[in-house]
């Protein structure tokens, strides 16, 4: 079966998801999230406005705001990318619709990510309708990340098709891993979201000689006022501070958990390259993150720490696959 061309569109939207992963990333690090405070358009335009009179149009429009230029690009940088993988992903549902009647050809998944893409432009409308509403932010870069999983396993089962070998589960662990990598993932996207990076600046009692107490209620509480500007965030400091050493403690977990797969993989056939890869990323994670603590979030160090996650999670579902193959042929 000839899957060459389906192929190469997954691999391109591959590139191209994990390119709006870290555009959005650092949309929001750069405060661009309502950068233009419509949409899709841009102060009611396509693109952002340059002259002297479509800004002062613009101005009169949304009552007087101000516009930056800078923000207004960035954020529709990341809309047009967004735009582009939705277009791509579109693509191959049609081929996937069009090759519906071939053996083992992965339909449902060609549409399911199509199904998610769209929810991921609705999530998009309302992270700005909604000015940043933390779940909204958390659950639209989940959303990213799940598109970019599910385009890596279409990915292999496109490359599957007309091999002869059995498939076989990686096991529980390596399953474990990507879930509690998620789950991590999922918290700190919460911090981002809440603006609680900046929250701690000592490792063990959060901020050095504090008296208060972490407020997890606050922190992990679901009730915000959705008609409030978000940016910068809006949660009290107790608040912000557990979400941050909550994080942390996730940090802790991820790694004994990945330093445990990786260990077990190396003794494995094809998986010894992502293993070692692996630890060695999960390292440079935990360096940035440290740095980020005694910096104070830099953004060259916070954008980096989102690329980290990033390429964790595709490093662990590279070792995923390898550790199958190498079951399979050991």
């Amino acid at each position: 079966m000839n899957c060459r061309r389906p192929l190469l569109l997954c691999y391109m939207a591959i590139g191209l998801a994990l390119l709006v992963i870290l555009m959005g990333a650092w949309t929001r690090i750069m405060d661009a999230g309502l950068g233009c405070p419509d949409w899709p358009g841009c102060f009611g335009q396509l693109i952002v406005p340059a002259s002297q009179e479509q800004i002062t149009l613009a101005q009169h429009r949304f009552g007087g705001i101000e516009i930056d230029l800078f923000k207004g690009w960035v954020e529709m940088t990341h809309r047009y990318m967004a735009a582009s993988l939705g277009a791509l992903i579109l693509l191959l549902a049609f081929i996937g619709w069009r090759r519906r009647k071939e053996p083992g050809y992965p339909v449902y998944l060609s549409f399911m990510l199509l199904a998610l893409v769209m929810l991921q432009g609705l999530f998009g409308m309302w992270t700005v309708t909604l000015k940043l509403l933390p779940p909204v932010v958390t659950i639209h870069l989940m959303g990213g990340l799940l598109t970019l999983t599910l385009l890596v396993l279409l990915a292999s089962k496109l490359r599957q098709l007309g091999l002869s070998t059995r498939k076989r589960s990686a096991g529980w662990g390596l399953r474990l891993a990507v879930i509690i990598l998620f789950l991590q993932i999922l918290l700190g996207g919460w911090t981002s979201a809440n603006y609680a990076g900046w929250a701690c600046n000592h490792w063990i009692s959060c901020m050095e000689g504090q008296t208060d107490e972490l407020d997890f209620r606050s922190g992990f509480s679901l009730n915000f006022n959705a008609d409030q500007n978000h940016q910068g965030g809006t949660l009290p400091q107790p608040a912000r501070a557990a979400i941050q050493m909550t994080h942390r403690v996730g940090a802790f977990v991820v790694v004994a958990v990945m330093l445990l797969v990786s260990i077990t993989s190396l003794q494995v056939k094809n998986s010894r390259k992502p293993a070692i890869l692996l630890l060695i990323l999960l390292m440079l994670q935990l360096a940035i993150g440290g740095a980020n603590v005694m910096y104070g979030v830099p953004t060259i160090l916070a954008w980096s720490h989102h690329l980290g996650a990033v390429l964790l999670l595709l490093c662990l579902l590279w070792l995923k696959f390898s550790y199958e193959l190498g079951v399979r042929d050991g």
